[in-house]
This record gives structure tokens, sequence and C-alpha cells, in this order.
């Protein structure tokens, strides 16, 4: 007899977001769980996880009120919620699927990246606590570290990538968290996170590691030993570029509180943004493989360009952490940054030649986008101050989509021709 599933059954599942949250087998490949990672039945039998759009929930009457309050306060397994801002079913099914996707216990949605990142770390971190971050850093998350976070007594020191001195230098007895971002943005330089968290380990920090341009499908920090994950799903994980989303994901203990910092403060999604980010997540695999293949011929390419000065691209021989890679990374993602011969001006008269990539900020869609952080991204400061943190006036970020790579290479040689 087919087993069925009335709705109350489907919200204590997914209504609340209180509870651990389900996962598929972590024998199956990240392909399968992209598509079947933390499904759940639902009361209407449909493929796709249904679009539960609404502010609240009622209640049968004054008695289950009592009981569910009363679970809540001792902190038993709910059954629903009672309000929109404490759980969605649409959006517990999103981050059910997340939370396989990198093996971890669960998490938790956010209305952007930058919304993941800040509220972790405000959940985590306590005036008169210090944390440590690695340069090259994506610039909203540096700035956010090192000029929000001293506004609420947190302090914070910035160590180089991979200096195992530098960053045992830096750890005082305040010392609370260690943070990092692999691939960089925009250079792709790699975390070693083998030594980061042996690192941690030794001083008893926690580890938190953005992996927005990885994606689980080309590394999974978790099974490193990185205690907290984080995303910008904007990106990769929703790859369509029409939707705002970031993810934090970890064990139980540690995402629970983050969860119930996210009800007070309000950092929430939404159902709709959940489904669209469903459905992305399903093609995760063929688009990944898409963007490592597109961006390695890409990075090959202007290698060996007379036009082209460096190419940041991790399976080049040539980058800083090359070996790094080989030992730690099943792909290196679609972003490829290089540096061309000449100034600003020339670097400029290459984008405008370009006629597949689009001129536009982010990365992570179908679609190929191109910028110049130094007039885009970092545009409001200083060239010394840009230089500092290695933007050159001639930098080029390509964010390689799945377009054919013949055809992106063609029109590469056409605008190099430019300088």
């Amino acid at each position: 007899m087919e087993k069925t599933t009335s709705t109350n059954d489907w919200l204590t599942l997914t209504g609340a977001g209180f509870l651990a949250l389900p996962s598929a087998s972590p024998k199956l490949g990240n392909s399968t769980q992209a598509v079947h990672g933390g499904r759940v039945e639902n009361p209407y039998h449909s493929i796709t996880e249904p679009l539960v759009s609404t502010a609240t929930y009622t209640f049968e009457n004054t008695q289950t009120i009592n009981e569910y309050m009363r679970q809540k306060l001792w902190g038993e397994p709910l059954d629903r919620s009672e309000y929109g801002r404490y759980g969605n079913p649409t959006i517990t099914a999103a981050e059910a699927r997340l939370a396989a996707l990198e093996g971890a216990q669960e998490a938790v949605l956010f209305a952007s990246g930058m919304q993941a990142i800040s509220t972790l770390l405000l959940s985590l971190l306590s005036a008169g606590d210090h944390l440590i971050i690695t340069e090259n850093l994506y610039r909203k998350t540096r700035q956010f570290c090192t000029a929000t976070l001293p506004k609420y007594g947190i302090t914070c020191s910035v160590v180089p990538m991979n200096d195992r001195q530098a960053l045992t230098a830096a750890i005082r007895p305040n010392t609370r968290l260690l943070f990092s971002e692999s691939p960089t943005n925009p250079h792709n330089r790699l975390l070693d996170i083998e030594q980061f968290v042996e690192v941690a380990r030794q001083h008893h920090l926690l580890t938190v590691v953005d992996s927005t341009f990885a994606t689980p499908f080309n590394l999974r920090p978790l099974e490193w030993g990185v205690d907290v994950v984080v995303h910008s799903a904007t990106k990769y994980l929703a790859g369509h570029n029409d939707l705002l989303a970031g993810v934090v994901a970890g064990r139980h203990e540690l995402i629970a509180g983050l969860r119930e910092f996210q009800g007070v403060v309000g950092a929430i999604s939404d159902a709709y943004i959940a489904s669209l980010l469903i459905r992305g997540l399903k093609t995760l695999g063929l688009r990944i493989a898409r963007h490592n293949e597109n961006a390695r011929q890409i990075a090959e390419y202007l290698a060996a360009h007379p036009a082209v000065e460096r190419v940041w691209y991790p399976s080049l021989p040539s980058h800083p952490d090359y070996a790094i890679g080989l030992r730690q990374y099943k792909g290196f993602g679609g972003v490829v940054s290089f540096t061309v011969k000449g100034d600003a001006q020339r670097t400029a008269r290459v984008l405008d030649a370009l006629q597949i990539p689009l001129l536009a900020v982010s990365l992570g869609g179908c679609e190929s986008l191109v910028s110049q952080p130094a007039v885009i991204s970092y545009y409001e400061l200083s060239r010394q101050e840009r230089r500092a943190l290695g933007i050159e006036d001639n930098l080029i970020r390509y964010s390689v989509g799945i377009e054919d790579a013949d055809d992106l290479i063609a029109d590469l040689e056409q605008a190099l021709r430019q300088v």
C-alpha cells in the first residue's frame, strides 16, 4: 500500500527548520546529491518542492499553541513553526539539499552571501574577541572584519595566505576564529586547508572557509576538518544570475545557535528564492564540469599569448598554489584572472572588444562575464591602495560561463589584438 504523507507530516520534516536536516547517503555522488539530497515526501506528491508562500501559520486551538510553546521552551523537536521568520518548508527543503551537498549536518539559508558571513561572525563572536583572516579575501568580507566588527569590540588580524608562521604568531589569548576563502577573489589563491585546520586545532580555534569559488564539487572543506563552510549561493549554486542568497553549513551544535540568532535579527531568505535555488542546484554538477573545463582551456590559451603578462588559475604550474591544488582540490571553477600588457586604457579596449562575455560583476552563471576590478570593484580606492591588494590597472577578471570554449577563445583572440 502506498504511503501517504499528511501536511503535518511534511511540516514535521521541513517546516520549522529546527530539526536536524535530512541528507542523502554520503556514498552517493555529488550530482546525485544535488538532485536528490535532502528530499522528503510532500503532501502533493510533486517532483519539485512546493513553493509555500506564507508569513504565518495557523493553530487548531489553544491547546496546540500551548503544546507547541512547551516544546519550543524545552528545546524539543518541533513539528511546525508559528511565524515565517522562524521557518518555511521551501526554505528548509533548500537547506536540506545544501547540507547534503556539503556533507553537513545542517545548513541555514540567508538573503545574500555577505548576510551569511556577517550574521555567522556576529553570532560566534562577542566584544573582546579576536579573529584572524587571510589576505586576498573578497573585499567586502575583509571590510566587514577589519572595519565593521571593531565597532562592536571585535578585533581582527590579517595574515598572508598559507604562511603558517604568520598565522601562528597572530594568535592571541582572545582569538576565537580563523576565517579564509578558497579559491580567493580575484587571484584564485588556494588555502592549504590541511595546514589551516591543524593550526586551529592546536589552539582550539573555530575555522570558517568561504568556498563560493570552489563549490562542493571542487572542494568540501568540512571533509578536511573545517568547522563551518559558507557560500554566496548567488553564484555557482544558483547558477543563473537571477537571485541573491547565502548559505552557512556545519555541524548541528554550531548551526543551531546561528539559526536562533537569525530569527532574532531577521536575516532570512524567502520561499521563492529558495525554490529557484533548488532548481539551480539540480544542474550544478553539469555546470561545474563545464566551468572547470572551459576555464582550464582559456587559462592555458592566455598563458601562451604574447599580449598577456600573467594568468591566475590554479591548474597552471605557474600558479603559486599549484601543488596545493593537486593535493586537495578536484577542480578550480570558472574564474580566470589575468593581466594584459599595457595600461588601464589598453585593458579597457580589450574589454570593449570582447563580443561574447557581458561586461558585469559577479560570477558563476551560465553567461560569461568580464570586468576590470580596478575601475569597478575597487574604484574608490587610490591606485596605491589597490596595488597593495594586488589589484593592478591591467587586471581582468573573466568569469567563464558554459558557452563553447572554442568560441570564447576565438573571441579573446580578436580582442587581444587591441593590445
